[in-house]
């Protein structure tokens, strides 16, 4: 599809990758929704647009784990923008760095919630308006770690395995309709995620940064790809030479691509 004159739907747009999107997308033309938790990352959004295209775009303040408030939202996005053609499911949160047995029942429903529940609330919110379009997509961002077990992001990890199964299936029960959909599988991005998601721990980003082989990707070339990926229509993106590397080699051999990462992720464990 292309992005002229489309109207996207991209959460978590207040920062990273969602920001992004929101700027390269604006820059091709599209009308964009940015949804992010924080008015103040939103509005940092909207001054790296360029006022002739500031008029394309809207701002909307939502917590994506809220389902009442996701429902709501399709309404205020018809009311900006008249049509929703693109969602792009891709708030997101981490959780701390640490074994499951060390994790709060309390983090673990929020990951959880935000991560897959947010991402099936906007789905079915916006799905009934997306099959009223001549031509429509969904777009949800799962991780490497949704197809790779990592050590101290367990849960996130099941979070994110859980948008994986949920869009495939979604692809295949929208087969012949008009909505594409495709799930997206970032690797290591060079975005503000830890911080974000309220994670402190010192010197992981470093470290896993010095021992791994694959460098962050910048946040425009990750939306490069993703923008790419959905203009044609692909099912499966993978952002990143890392996810793309290690996506072959799990489904080669999970038990030595699991040890792999084990001993990777040993430095920030302890």
């Amino acid at each position: 599809m292309n992005p002229k004159d489309k109207v996207y739907v991209v959460t978590g747009g207040g920062d990273g990758m969602g920001r992004a999107l929101v700027v390269q997308l604006l820059q091709m033309g599209a009308r964009v929704a940015a949804v992010d938790l924080s008015p103040e990352r939103l509005e940092a959004t909207r001054k790296l647009v360029p006022a002739p295209s500031q008029s394309q775009l809207s701002l909307h303040v939502l917590d994506v784990s809220n389902q009442a408030a996701a429902e709501a939202l399709p309404s205020a996005v018809l009311e900006a923008h008249g049509a929703v053609d693109v969602l792009v499911n891709n708030a997101g949160i981490i959780q701390p760095f640490v074994k499951v047995q060390a994790l709060d029942y309390g983090k673990i429903k929020q990951v959880m919630d935000v991560n897959f529940y947010g991402t099936l609330y906007l789905t079915k919110a916006f799905l009934p308006h997306l099959m009223q379009r001549p031509a429509a997509q969904i777009a949800n961002v799962s991780s490497m770690g949704g197809f790779l077990p990592v050590p101290g992001q367990s849960i996130y990890g099941a979070s994110k395995a859980a948008v994986k199964l949920l869009t495939e299936a979604l692809f295949a029960e929208l087969l012949g309709t008009n909505v594409k959909v495709s799930v997206i599988f970032p690797g290591a991005i060079g975005t503000n995620i830890t911080q974000n998601s309220g994670v402190r721990t010192p010197g992981a980003d470093s470290s896993a940064a010095k021992k791994s082989n694959f460098k962050p990707l910048p946040v425009d070339q990750a939306a490069q790809i993703i923008l790419s990926g959905l203009q044609k229509e692909k099912p499966r993106i993978f952002v990143g030479n890392d996810a793309r590397f290690l996506d072959v080699l799990y489904r080669i051999h999970p038990t030595f691509a699991t040890k792999f990462i084990a001993k990777q992720m040993a430095a920030l464990l302890g």
